[in-house]
């Protein structure tokens, strides 16, 4: 008997905010496997703050999110058909399977899925630490901030599952980590549980001078890096700030994913401070995948790296919570559970 798979595609580019009305909720009967294929049933989607911009038709790093095809997205499940020798059903894998319960693909083609061991670490966290939101976090930290000993590092969107990673690993540095985090809930956990040291609530400071303010009192050494997920007032704060070659390593501006304008209020501060601001998508530098997940899977499995998951039941529920994450209403990586 054939699968029904059930699938999740872009029915529309939004206006403006996402909306439900963006998705369109499909079920489609599956072919049968040709040579050299594999057939993954899906236990997880990734949801993530970069399928926003994917969304729009405008000019981006990556191409747009055709209409009317699966919604990109990263996924982690097992192997329940194969014509594929390397890939044995039963095997657990991480890919991007999309927004969907079942994944089909030609596994010949090198990359398209990787085995994971699941004896010492979760399967649902390589899609969050010891997956692409790990790596982005270890590359952006140590490839651009370049942390040393006693310097201040400043993280935004701290308890989400890039910033929670970055201060985690500036601790380990040896590094003072000041978070900013929206709600005093996010910032206990970033101080009580990940072990920052100090966490800003950005609700209780609507404007760039009073976050300027908080970040005085956070950092009484200045700022020397700083990880950037948001953008708009925290980057203008935390500009206000940094200190002489500080560097800035831009990995994500939620503040402007609807299309509103973020304009800097002091550019001038980049020449008067020397610093660096460097941009990055993480996709572009497979080359330091294995040194960083193999770091990474390590204080997973060893409980150093501590990580929180918010995990929305089935496919269906998949559009509501991404509107959720990119309203930062998610706490820690926002997973979907594709099966009971």
């Amino acid at each position: 008997m054939s699968l029904i798979n059930a699938r999740i595609v872009l029915a529309s580019r939004p206006t403006g905010p996402v909306s439900p009305h963006n998705f369109r909720l499909e079920s489609v009967e599956l072919s049968p496997l040709a040579e050299g294929q594999v057939r993954v049933r899906n236990d997880y989607l990734s949801l993530d703050p970069y399928m926003r911009g994917r969304m729009n038709e405008s000019k981006s790093y990556a191409a747009s999110q055709p209409l009317d095809e699966v919604m990109i997205g990263g996924t982690v499940g097992e192997v329940i058909e194969s014509r594929n020798d390397h890939f044995p059903v039963g095997c657990q894998v991480v890919g991007m399977g999309g927004w969907q319960q079942y994944f089909t693909v030609d596994a010949k083609e090198r990359g398209v899925l990787q085995k994971v061991d699941t004896t010492h670490i979760p399967l649902s966290a390589y899609l969050g630490p010891v997956g692409m939101p790990g790596v982005t976090a270890w590359y952006g930290l140590h490839r651009i901030i370049e942390p040393k000993a006693g310097q201040t590092i400043v993280v935004s969107a701290a308890s989400g599952a890039v910033g929670s990673v970055v201060g985690q690993l500036a601790k380990a540095a040896g590094c003072r980590a000041v978070g900013i985090a929206g709600g005093p809930d996010k910032c206990s956990y970033v101080t009580g549980e990940l072990g920052f040291d100090a966490c800003i609530d950005y609700r209780e400071h609507p404007d760039a001078r009073s976050l300027s303010q908080a970040l005085k009192a956070a950092c009484p050494q200045g700022i020397d890096g700083h990880f950037e997920n948001v953008g708009g007032v925290i980057l203008d704060a935390v500009l206000s700030r940094a200190n002489a070659f500080s560097r800035v390593a831009l990995c994500g501006m939620i503040a402007g994913y609807d299309g509103q304008p973020i304009p800097l209020a002091a550019p001038q501060l980049l020449l008067v401070n020397r610093m660096r601001v460097e941009g990055f998508i993480v996709s572009e530098h497979m080359e330091v995948w294995p040194q960083a997940l193999k770091e990474l899977g390590g204080l997973v499995a060893t409980g150093r790296l501590k990580y929180r998951e918010t995990i929305a039941q089935g496919l269906s529920a998949a559009p509501e919570a991404f509107i959720g994450l990119l309203k930062g209403q998610n706490f820690g990586k926002q997973l979907v559970k594709l099966h009971p």
